[in-house]
């Protein structure tokens, strides 16, 4: 226990003699002082900071729910108005067609209406041809579920005609080679 003392009091001669050791408590207080003054100043830009990111948040949200609700206006838009070319350019045909049927009315001899009528054909066939749209090849092919519905199978009149179209009871058409319409058909068994 006496050494305990010694050493003790020895430490406190220390402090005394060495006046660096005492300034160094000192500062280290100082500078804990100032961590404490400097954390309301670190918490308000901390607090500076997520209200600029919140607002930066806030202002892309707004940004984005703008952009979709213009996209979803101009959908709109061009649903309403995607059929106006095609429907313009059918409108010739149209003329053309109660042309033909005034013609009818006071024709006497029918193959001059026949042709009439079959050059306003062409001319609607052109028009929906620039559009994208194509005829389905399918008598003499091979049945194909992808473009046909078989409406009903028949006897092949010949064995190279079986599960092969026969007939076509309706013409398919491809969109922009989509199929747009199935041929319907008659199949060879």
């Amino acid at each position: 226990m006496a050494r305990n003392k010694k050493k003790h009091h020895h430490d406190n001669n220390n402090t005394m003699e060495n006046p660096e050791a005492s300034v160094t408590e000192t500062d280290a207080a100082s500078t804990e002082k100032t961590q404490v003054s400097d954390e309301p100043a670190a918490m308000e830009q901390l607090r500076t900071e997520r209200d600029a990111a919140n607002d930066k948040y806030l202002r892309l949200y707004a940004e984005f729910d703008n952009y979709k609700r213009r996209v979803a206006k101009e959908r709109i838009e061009l649903m309403q108005t995607a059929g106006k070319e095609v429907i313009s350019n059918l409108l010739p045909v149209i003329d053309d067609l109660d042309r033909a049927l005034k013609a009818f009315e006071t024709a006497t001899e029918v193959a001059p209406v026949r042709e009439g009528v079959s050059l306003v054909a062409q001319k609607l066939k052109t028009i929906l041809t620039n559009q994208g749209l194509k005829e389905m090849e399918s008598i003499g092919k091979p049945f194909d579920a992808d473009l046909q519905e078989a409406i009903t199978n028949v006897p092949a009149p010949t064995d190279d005609l079986k599960g092969k179209v026969i007939d076509e009871i309706e013409k398919g058409y491809f969109l922009h080679d989509k199929v747009l319409r199935h041929a319907k058909v008659v199949v060879g068994s």
